[in-house]
């Protein structure tokens, strides 16, 4: 039972493996966390969201 489990970990339960099937973009080391967090605020923060202008208004019934 514990050869299974521990087959299971290094199979399904490790990030790398999903990283490499390209289920997620990257692993991120805990000591990096904060940093790609910041990072990310920053970039985010600026970033302005426009909306199309309408090309038609109501139509008259």
């Amino acid at each position: 039972r514990k050869l299974k489990i521990q087959e299971y970990k290094e199979k399904f339960a490790n990030p790398y493996v999903a990283a490499a099937k390209g289920y997620i973009d990257s692993v991120i080391a805990p000591s990096e966390t904060r940093m790609f967090i910041e990072h990310a605020l920053k970039v985010s923060a600026h970033k302005n969201r426009s909306q199309p202008s309408k090309k038609h208004g109501n139509p008259p019934f």
